[in-house]
């Protein structure tokens, strides 16, 4: 499976951006997938989760009410809409297959795209 990530970007606090990533070689419909994140000096951390069908998901608390996963099997795409943006946020965000939705490990991994908020 390949995953490729895009829609990073320059933005300042208080505002929006939607990532995109996009699967390929596999079977996109049969995958959870998660959105995880990596600020400088700092470990890769969960963002968002959803289970193949998209009824199901996972946010950290950090992103709670800001933050929406979702996915479109048509497409082969999973989004993260980012809404109320803060400069903590900034990090290169990855998209990820996961074991499952919930806490399984990572098994494929985008190459990231980067997130920067401005105060």
């Amino acid at each position: 499976v390949q995953l490729q990530a895009s829609g990073g970007g320059l933005v300042q606090a208080g505002g929006s951006l939607r990532l995109s990533c996009v699967a390929s070689g596999g079977t996109f419909s049969n995958y959870a997938m998660g959105w995880f994140r990596q600020a400088p000096g700092k470990e890769r951390e969960s963002v968002a989760r959803i289970n193949w069908s998209g009824i199901n998901t996972v946010y950290a608390n950090f992103v709670k009410g800001r933050f929406t996963i979702s996915r479109d099997n048509a497409k082969n795409t999973v989004y993260l809409q980012m809404n109320s943006l803060k400069p903590e946020d900034t990090a290169v965000y990855y998209c990820a297959v996961t074991e499952d939705y919930t806490y399984g490990r990572p098994t494929h991994w985008g190459q990231g795209t980067l997130v920067t908020v401005s105060s």
